[in-house]
């Protein structure tokens, strides 16, 4: 059993109802938040739930296993360092830190303490992805041609009423890191390491600091090239995924915040049997998706089993992506990303 403190109560609310999906692996016993009837809401009044706005109380708390860092993005590499320097294992929220010279603090840190670190990128869960990935370990892609990926949400002025959002402070970027960041979690995921970046952005929509509209290009390592469309300034929310193999294209539906948990369309491409690409989607399982779903890889992991979790490598090839777009977006050009191997 991995006893868990959730370190803020909006987004932490839904971390709360994934664990409790898994209640013979964690059980949540803090919820620390500076609004303290937030976080009595958060809870449904559960009595076992201990609530807090002490964050030193909860990093001194030797029965807590795990820390799990729901707050601004600001406070994300501090909070996830006082943890591990407490003996905690982490979990953090996106964008996992602000700059790659976090990144390297925080993996240093997990080292020297011997605690895991966990990036959240949920997106990755459900049986959706599940399929593309049988496919793809059963042979069946081939070689990867392009990929196309949509980001297209609705914020209004309402939603940037709290301070820290849309701020370079605050936020240290716009729909790039803040939102998009999923799905071009997404597009590494089934591609493969993103090679080569060109990008354009705008601040369309909002009175804000950061950029809410975004083109962006991408050579992957291995050639195949993909596109992706952000704006906040839809009329709804919606994420569209397609990925075309040289054995099939594979085709996402438009669920805004669980891609992998919507239906997918799976098309054949000749010489490959549309029967082929159907026996091994239909034979993939349901299992617990989006927050559950990346709630089981994190105790996996924890407890010696891992191979599906988020690693912090990952959660650091984000942080890399989006400084690369960022500094396309600065010089006008585009810009080659470090190996996945090496460190900077």
């Amino acid at each position: 059993m991995i006893r868990v403190a959730i370190i803020g109560a909006g987004v932490g609310a839904n971390h709360l109802a994934g664990y409790r999906e898994l209640p013979d692996r964690f059980r949540v016993t803090t919820l620390c938040d500076l609004d303290l009837n937030r976080a009595r809401l958060a809870t449904d009044g559960a009595q076992d739930i201990v609530i807090t706005s002490s964050i030193d109380s909860v990093l001194a708390e030797p029965d807590i296993d795990l820390i799990d860092v729901c707050l601004p993005p600001h406070l994300h590499f501090p909070v996830s360092t006082r943890a591990l320097e407490a003996g905690k294992h982490v979990i953090c929220e996106k964008p996992i830190v602000r700059s790659l010279e976090e990144a390297d603090l925080l993996e240093a840190a997990s080292e020297a303490h011997d605690r895991i670190v966990f990036p959240v990128f949920q997106y990755r869960y459900g049986r959706g992805m599940d399929q593309v990935r049988a496919l793809q370990n059963a042979g069946i892609a081939g070689k990867a041609y392009v990929a196309s990926i949509e980001t297209h949400w609705n914020r209004s002025a309402e939603y940037y009423a709290v301070p820290w959002r849309g701020t370079a402070a605050g936020e240290s970027g716009g729909a790039l890191l803040v939102h998009a960041i999923h799905a071009h979690d997404l597009l590494a995921h089934v591609m493969g390491p993103i090679a080569e970046v060109f990008a354009m952005v705008d601040t369309r929509v909002n009175d804000i600091e950061t950029e809410d509209c975004a083109a962006v290009t991408f050579r992957m390592a291995n050639g195949a090239l993909a596109t992706s469309s952000v704006t906040l300034g839809a009329s709804d929310d919606t994420s569209r995924l397609r990925f075309c193999f040289e054995g099939f294209t594979a085709e996402s539906g438009s669920a805004p915040y669980a891609p992998a948990e919507d239906r997918w369309r799976f098309l054949a491409r000749a010489p490959t049997a549309q029967s082929r690409i159907d026996e091994v989607i239909n034979a993939v399982q349901p299992r617990h998706a989006g927050y559950t779903g990346y709630f089981r890889a994190v105790a996996d992991a924890v407890e010696g089993k891992g191979g599906a979790e988020v690693s912090l490598a990952d959660g650091r090839h984000s942080i890399t992506l989006a400084a690369s777009i960022y500094e396309s977006v600065r010089k006008g050009t585009s810009v080659r990303l470090p190996s996945p191997n090496v460190m900077e």
